[in-house]
């Protein structure tokens, strides 16, 4: 009988496996949404190689990390 960890750890399985499904699909040029200049989250500039590498980033790289970090993937437009 699955205990209360084995759930998070296939919760947390399910979300990164989302997450990559949505990378790919917006690294093959699926993303309807631009690229953001700014963070949307911390409002600093977000990196132009970051940009050009992850068609439709709205977060720069910490932002990203520390939400991912939280368990939460953001697509936010700009």
């Amino acid at each position: 009988m699955p205990d209360e960890m084995d759930r998070a750890q296939a919760r947390e399985e399910e979300m990164r496996s989302d997450a990559l499904a949505e990378q790919m699909r917006r690294a093959h040029g699926d993303g309807t949404i631009p690229s953001a200049r700014r963070c949307a989250v911390c409002g600093e500039d977000i990196h132009e190689l970051r940009r050009r590498l992850v068609p439709g980033v709205q977060t720069c790289i910490e932002c990203q990390r520390d939400l991912e970090r939280e368990g939460y993937c953001v697509s936010v437009a700009s």
